[in-house]
């Protein structure tokens, strides 16, 4: 494996990086650090989501589900105030699936993209 493939999946956590060597299994390598630099572009950090996470608790609450591209639920969140702080604490528990979640979603999108740029993989 590239030494420069291997640096960028130590930046994924345990759960994010089988689930994205899994995904990246049948590609040329060409084709794997393509993706991965597509991919670091657009994943959240599970410490961004916590960070925001606890901005929502402490402030503006719904800045988590606006980052995770849950639109409809940052609007709620804000004007509820995280739902009176029991979706914000809930979310403050649930940080690394949130983060998990969405990663998922965008490697998918970006194998989908990847695969409509060059045919078929």
């Amino acid at each position: 494996m590239n030494q420069h493939l291997i640096s960028m999946f130590s930046t994924l956590e345990q759960e994010e990086l089988v689930f994205i060597k899994n995904l990246i299994s049948g590609m040329s390598e060409d084709d794997q650090i393509e993706f991965m630099v597509m991919y670091q572009n657009k994943r959240r950090d599970t410490t961004l989501i916590l960070i925001t996470t606890l901005v929502g608790l402490f402030g503006i609450a719904g800045i988590q589900r606006f980052i995770t591209g849950q639109i409809g639920m940052g609007i709620l969140y804000f004007f509820t105030g995280g739902l009176c702080w029991i979706g914000t604490i809930i979310d403050l528990i649930n940080h690394k699936s949130m983060a998990f979640e969405y990663n998922q979603k965008v490697a998918y999108e970006t194998l989908n993209f990847m695969k409509l740029m060059k045919g078929s993989l």
